[in-house]
């Protein structure tokens, strides 16, 4: 068997190699679109005679809500002590889990269109690389299903949690009579939307890709070799 570097651009053009291609791009767009943002609330505090305070909340990647502070220690507002509060909930496991899977997808393409464009004749003389790659798609498919709807259920309970309704609900001030509070700014999470809706492509790309990587396994071979023979089967000649 030849196991020699062989440049080879052709496997790109074919549907094996160009699906990787969209996967490493999706993969690369889902990680940019998620880990390093930063979001910004402003929330209004209405305190009656004519009277207002404003917050300003800044929070980021991994978006861990609970140790982000929306009323700083001995804090006053509204002529009243506020004891320190901060956002509730946490969407960081979410967040990284699906950052992780999106690194993962991008080294994962980036290694097989290596093995594509320079070993595919190693790739299709060996009988467990293709199975292998076979496996691993499979798994990745999986893992971009599972990340993408914890992220997006991380994402929807950040958007309440940043609401005028989560904020009510977290900061004891805003149930106090005489005291109206509303996110006047609302964090634009219009980026972190489009993380979700990447995250679901490469649910499709990756599923879809497991098929072109089926018919470079054995069973694909087999399959095909054996219909073939079913096709052209011989018949007894009679004496």
């Amino acid at each position: 068997m030849m196991t020699g570097f062989r440049l080879n651009f052709a496997p790109v053009k074919e549907p094996l190699g160009f699906v990787k291609v969209l996967e490493w791009l999706t993969a690369v767009f889902a990680l940019g679109s998620c880990g390093g943002y930063s979001v910004r609330t402003v929330v209004s505090l209405f305190c009656g005679q004519g009277t207002n305070e404003t917050l300003d909340v800044t929070f980021s990647y991994p978006f861990r809500l609970n140790r982000v502070l929306l009323v700083e220690r001995n804090g006053t507002l509204c002529n009243r002590p506020v004891a320190e509060t901060h956002l509730m909930g946490d969407a960081e496991s979410s967040a990284e889990f699906f950052v992780a899977i999106a690194v993962l997808a991008l080294l994962y393409s980036l290694g097989a269109l290596l093995t594509y464009t320079g070993y595919l004749h190693v790739y299709r003389e060996s009988d467990y690389a293709p199975m292998l790659d076979l496996a691993a798609t499979a798994i990745m498919a999986t893992l971009w299903l599972l990340c993408s709807s914890a992220w997006a259920k991380g994402l929807q309970n950040m958007k309440y949690a940043t609401g005028t309704v989560g904020i009510r609900a977290t900061l004891a001030l805003c149930q106090e009579e005489g005291v109206v509070c509303e996110v006047t700014e609302l964090a634009n999470m219009r980026t972190l939307n489009v993380s979700v809706v990447f995250g679901y492509l490469n649910v499709i790309l990756w599923a879809g890709n497991a098929w072109f990587v089926y018919k470079e396994t054995l069973w694909h071979s087999q399959k095909y070799t054996s219909q073939e023979a079913v096709g052209h089967g011989t018949f007894p000649v009679p004496f």
